[in-house]
């Protein structure tokens, strides 16, 4: 291992922290809540547009469960959701600027490299798609493949597992919410840091308890990697 840290794994985030969308997750989730029945203006689709803010980071059908009560009316929105989404990404999405570069950085410095999304798995696939992101990272994971998504350590949990990395305390974890901070945390990974280029602040990232706190992805591998 020739990094300072003895970081043997890093686990990215995919939306707000590596990939930036434009704001594409809040009109999908009105194309979702429109689905449902939910009213175009008023207290309760400000509320819902509110909660899903500061629920960034957690799984879709979680977030949808909780707003609108029942699994049938999560999946339906869930599914108007995704289908809003993909539709949207093209041309809608684009790479933190140095996002490639530092993943392709950790790698060759002997870093295995996870990305991972509170999207559906079709969702995630056609964020890669159109980057050209399908082989940038070691695993890509969604909440699908780990049984939870954040802010449970499931993904964290699972990559560690599927790339065969010892010990959690060699994980380095990167996201822009808070949901990320706890996750990377309740993993037991040395460090978690915040990125400002997504959905929360420093000092949401701070409250929740991240280790460090970095303007983008791009510099991210300065916590790891040898000067």
């Amino acid at each position: 291992m020739n990094t300072v840290t003895g970081t043997a794994l890093a686990v990215l985030d995919m939306a707000g922290t590596t990939v930036s969308d434009d704001g594409l997750v809040l009109r999908a989730f009105d194309e979702a809540a429109t689905a449902v029945g939910l009213e175009a203006d008023g207290p309760e689709r400000d509320h819902a547009r509110t909660y899903v803010l500061d629920t960034m980071g957690q799984s879709k059908i979680e977030v949808f469960l909780a707003l609108f009560g029942t699994q049938e009316r999560a999946e339906q929105a869930n599914l108007a959701f995704e289908a809003a989404y993909e539709a949207l990404a093209d041309g809608g999405i684009s790479p933190i600027p140095g996002a490639a570069e530092a993943i392709t950085a950790l790698r060759s410095a002997g870093v295995k490299v996870a990305l991972t999304t509170g999207f559906s798995r079709s969702t995630q696939k056609k964020i890669l798609t159109t980057l050209g992101w399908e082989d940038l990272a070691d695993i890509t994971l969604c909440p699908a493949d780990a049984g939870r998504g954040r802010p449970f350590p499931d993904m964290i949990l699972t990559a560690v597992m599927r790339t065969g990395v010892a010990d959690v305390r060699d994980v380095a974890v990167l996201g822009d919410t808070s949901s990320d901070i706890v996750s990377g945390l309740r993993a037991g990974a040395s460090i978690v840091a915040g990125t400002l280029t997504g959905a929360h602040d420093e000092e949401s990232l701070r409250a929740a308890g991240a280790t460090h706190v970095v303007g983008s992805v791009a510099e991210f591998p300065q916590l790891i990697l040898p000067a």
